[in-house]
């Protein structure tokens, strides 16, 4: 059986994921599309203390670009992406739309389960029927725009929200965009997915099982089954509950020249190289990773590869907290050198860098790589000043380094 060595396996995975793609400037909408494919799914969070959670991954890959690009792709037509819950609340290529049925068929079933007994069909039906009138809504909209008679349903605000939430999973809504808000505007699928993913026939569970788990060989490039279940959460083996499970199409994947099983240093368990991975020599990256990035968000997957434990610290009490609120990893070469904390202050123009840490593998030049990446994610998100705050130890060294590039 073929052996990687660990740092071998980090650059397999770096390539998998973009960071050998030539840069483009200014990035398109090809370029976008280019990096959707290399990391299939791209997660969607709230938190917006620096900037949401999807923009990151792509900035990280792409460089600074225009974030109309991302409401394009996944607003008009033709929609290249949509919101689902493909790994967690995550936009994925539109196509997976009729590859998720089977997802969605599932949740259908589990309706009491997740949604208890407020969640009724007669609750449903309605808000289907004033979607189906009214165009893209959100829940406030629908709740405002509903009757709120309480001996029928118990009609208010929560009822309506996990009615949505339902008829998301389900299928029977789409995500059609949102507001400034950050509120989600449900739309019926059928004015949402371009009509030849949305007509396209549903694959067998077999075949959607595999075009699943080869699509998360293809973002990893090389990682264990456990992995490549969880980038579009599946189990491993099966499940009581039905679910979709990895193993058989990895076994499948396997005989069929697909996927090749490795050894890598260092990892206790099996991993699988995919046949068209990219094995380079070196990855010349630099770039800060959101919490939500996919090369970090599986973090037994970080430390295998990178040595790095990592922990988001989000809703960790401040006098616990280790490395800061919201703790970007500092990606240089193959290596994470550096985490940093950082904060985008809107009303004085400023990007704050709360606490910056180098890793033991950091190298003498990262505070002046670190400010450097500073100074342009401020200009990409429209900030005057790098600040950076005395904590953490490359704090002093960072110091001087934007000041030295006068940021």
């Amino acid at each position: 059986m073929r052996s990687l060595t660990q740092a071998q396996a980090r650059r397999i995975a770096l390539a998998a994921q973009g960071f050998l793609d030539p840069p483009h400037a200014p990035p398109t909408m090809r370029t976008l599309a280019r990096t959707l494919d290399r990391t299939g799914v791209i997660q969607v969070d709230s938190v917006n203390v620096l900037q949401r959670a999807h923009f990151m991954p792509l900035y990280s890959r792409m460089g600074a670009y225009d974030v109309e690009l991302v409401r394009r792709a996944s607003e008009r037509a033709p929609r290249r992406m949509v919101e689902y819950w493909a790994h967690v609340q995550a936009f994925m290529p539109v196509d997976l739309w009729p590859v998720m049925r089977h997802r969605m068929a599932s949740y259908r079933t589990q309706r009491h389960k997740w949604w208890g007994t407020v969640v009724t069909e007669e609750l449903t039906a309605s808000l289907l029927a004033e979607i189906a009138d009214r165009g893209a809504s959100t829940a406030r909209d629908l709740d405002d725009g509903l009757p709120r008679s309480k001996e029928h349903w118990g009609w208010n605000w929560s009822a309506t929200r996990r009615a949505l939430d339902y008829l998301f999973v389900t299928g029977d809504v789409a995500i059609a965009g949102r507001n400034s808000q950050f509120e989600i505007r449900y739309d019926l699928p059928e004015r949402v997915i371009p009509a030849v993913h949305f007509d396209a026939p549903t694959p067998s569970l077999e075949d959607a099982r595999r075009e699943l788990v080869l699509r998360a060989a293809r973002s990893h490039g090389v990682a264990t089954g456990r992995c490549l279940a969880d980038y579009y959460r599946m189990r491993l083996q099966p499940g009581a509950d039905g679910t979709m499970a990895a193993q058989d199409s990895i076994d499948e994947l396997v005989a069929e020249g697909e996927l090749e099983p490795v050894m890598i240093q260092g990892w206790r368990r099996q991993a699988y190289l995919h046949r068209d991975a990219r094995v380079p020599r070196r990855i010349g990256a630099r770039a800060l990773l959101s919490p939500f990035d996919p090369v970090v968000w599986e973090r037994e997957r970080a430390e295998h590869l990178f040595d790095f434990h990592y922990r988001i610290e989000i809703y960790t009490p401040p006098e616990k907290r280790v490395h800061g609120y919201y703790v970007l990893p500092f990606l240089l070469g193959d290596q994470i050198v550096g985490r940093i904390d950082l904060k985008a202050d809107r009303q004085t123009g400023r990007l704050l860098a709360k606490a910056a840490h180098a890793e033991p593998c950091a190298p003498p030049e990262v505070a002046a790589e670190l400010a450097a990446e500073l100074g342009r994610l401020a200009g990409w998100l429209g900030l005057e000043r790098v600040v950076v705050e005395p904590a953490g130890d490359l704090a002093p060294a960072l110091t001087a380094a934007v000041a030295a590039a006068g940021l």
